[in-house]
């Protein structure tokens, strides 16, 4: 039977995307405003790096410590990378208690001794490691990522404890600091290999960090664990007594037995760790499907003259999608059809996946009229949906693209059920149990933030590019409807507001709702997990599956009750 008979056959893998000219003035005109978002995104990066400074990072040289970070690069595979997440948690916020870079924390994926590993370290140079808020929320992210894909967690302790002016904002709740040690408690139930290294200060309920992971290390003269410091005791009991005498290396080591290994300095503690890594026995995985990698059909460098400079601005998602994925690997689903969605499976460094991204050209439908790239129709819902749940039956994972405006309104799309299609949606990705994996390279906007697997729908990794904006609805209708309601209430009460009065209203609204909804913002609020140089995406998302493919177990997918 030939193909022109049987319209079920799956066609080949196509090519995707076109050559763009980079002499083009509109393409150089992407590429400098993109080029100089990332360089700000970078600068303010290596800022963050130096923690609480060089001041305080001589001091913990000065006492024979190690800073974070370097502990961090000592402990990872030489010549491989680390791979990041959160390091703009807390940017901006905790102003007013001196700033708080990274959350005092440094997190990340990278390989030990060949394994790859979440890493968690205590920056002690920020307020000597103390926990703010922020800080117990990055701490539960790394947990949860290792958890949810059975990944060895390290962790490197050195931390004065909960920050006692906001301890009413970290102590109880569920999602507190309390919520560590039952992840302690769960990741080793799950059979997840957690190593500590008590390498500075672990003090009162962070005590517990450390001795519920598999095992603890100590760093003699600089380590120290106890319930309660000297301090406390002489106010709480009235005894006397000296830091290593009550919660020292040799305490802990020859008299309670709390610690496993007493270490000389912090050099010796680390190539422990990576030795104790280094020999951990064979596990199981998902054996999601890969190939030999192919290189994309056109250069990584070229996406920053693809993305606009505007949020607003069209652009062919395919050519955004060429510079990412495996030449030659695209098949497109439904292509034709719900058009402002673009699905289909491809290959990411050889890692098969199922791609859901927006379309942001102006398209036409099947019924000849245009449709506004970047919003969601009842058609490219519907499509959409019935993709992610053929990924779901066929253990294919699922990266999101989002550049989206939100889902259509209107009366029209009203009468059509946008709300049932969007529903369908919204379900298909919520239960999901496939990893997926979204990247946020332009705006992201409203429910359509969700439908396109936004924080609140567990992507595996959450990342964003410089460009992105991420918002209840964009800036300037935003501004509009909050102006209104600013007058509205003034009128109310007696006051006139001239025309003047209302420019300078909106012109503060607009300022203060493009700094809310800027990738920055979001990142201080781990409503994504680090903002990436677009280049190195592809790099992204093959780790991200290498690390899902970590836990072998996959529950069954039922979508359970979706309105047709």
């Amino acid at each position: 039977m030939s193909q022109s008979e049987n319209s079920t056959i799956v066609p080949p893998p196509e090519a995707l995307g076109s050559a763009v000219d980079t002499t083009s003035a509109s393409y150089v005109r992407r590429r400098d405003a993109n080029v100089d978002r990332l360089q700000r995104v970078l600068e303010r990066l290596s800022e963050i790096k130096r923690g609480g400074g060089d001041k305080r990072i001589e001091r913990e040289h000065s006492r024979g410590k190690l800073t974070a970070r370097e502990r961090v690069a000592r402990l990872v595979d030489t010549g491989d990378a680390f791979y990041e997440l959160g390091a703009f948690v807390a940017e901006g916020m905790y102003e007013d208690e001196g700033g708080c870079p990274a959350g005092g924390t440094v997190m990340g994926l990278g390989r030990v001794s060949g394994r790859l590993c979440m890493i968690v370290a205590n920056d002690a140079t920020v307020k000597a490691g103390a926990w703010f808020p922020i800080t117990a929320k990055k701490n539960l992210r790394a947990q949860e990522i290792a958890l949810e894909n059975r990944c060895p967690i390290i962790y490197l302790v050195d931390s004065a404890g909960v920050y006692l002016p906001m301890q009413d904002e970290i102590f109880p709740d569920k999602e507190h600091f309390g919520r560590i040690f039952r992840n302690n408690a769960v990741l080793s139930s799950k059979g997840v290999p957690q190593i500590a290294a008590i390498m500075g200060s672990c003090v009162a309920g962070g005590a517990y960090l450390p001795i519920m992971s598999d095992e603890a290390l100590i760093v003699d003269g600089t380590g120290s664990v106890f319930l309660a410091g000297p301090f406390l005791v002489k106010a709480a009991i009235g005894e006397e007594v000296d830091v290593q005498t009550l919660g020292g290396a040799e305490t802990h080591s020859e008299i309670s037995g709390v610690t496993d290994y007493r270490m000389p300095n912090d050099e010796t503690c680390i190539d422990t760790i990576r030795e104790l890594i280094g020999r951990l026995g064979p596990r199981d995985s998902a054996h999601f499907e890969r190939s030999p990698s192919v290189a994309p059909a056109f250069p990584a460098d070229e996406l920053l003259g693809v993305i606009p400079a505007g949020g607003s601005q069209p652009y062919a998602m395919e050519d955004l999608l060429a510079r990412i994925i495996d030449r030659n690997t695209w098949i497109p689903y439904k292509s034709d059809y719900g058009r402002t969605i673009v699905t289909g499976y491809a290959r990411i460094d050889g890692w098969s996946v199922g791609i859901v991204a927006n379309e942001r050209s102006v398209v036409k439908n099947a019924a000849g009229e245009m449709q506004v790239g970047g919003v969601i129709y009842s058609d490219s819902a519907d499509k959409a949906a019935r993709f992610v749940m053929n990924c779901n039956q066929k253990r294919i994972p699922l990266v999101f693209v989002q550049d989206v405006t939100g889902f259509m309104v209107g009366t029209r799309a009203e009468h059509g059920g946008i709300i049932k299609d969007g529903a369908k949606l919204v379900n298909a990705v919520a239960n999901s149990v496939v990893p997926k994996f979204t990247v946020i390279v332009g705006n992201s906007y409203g429910a359509g933030n969700y439908a396109m697997c936004g924080k609140a729908y567990d992507p595996r990794l959450i990342l964003a590019w410089p460009s992105a904006r991420i918002a209840v609805m964009g800036g300037a209708q935003a501004a509009k409807t909050l102006l209104q309601i600013q007058v509205a209430k003034l009128k109310k009460s007696g006051q006139e507001i001239s025309q003047a009065d209302q420019i300078a209203m909106l012109a503060e609204i607009e300022e203060r709702y493009r700094s809310q909804s800027s990738p920055e913002y979001a990142a201080a609020r781990l409503w994504v997990d680090e903002i990436i140089d677009p280049r190195a995406t592809r790099d992204w998302l093959s780790l991200g599956i290498e690390l899902a493919d970590m836990n072998p177990e996959i529950p069954p997918f039922n979508a359970g009750v979706i309105q047709t």
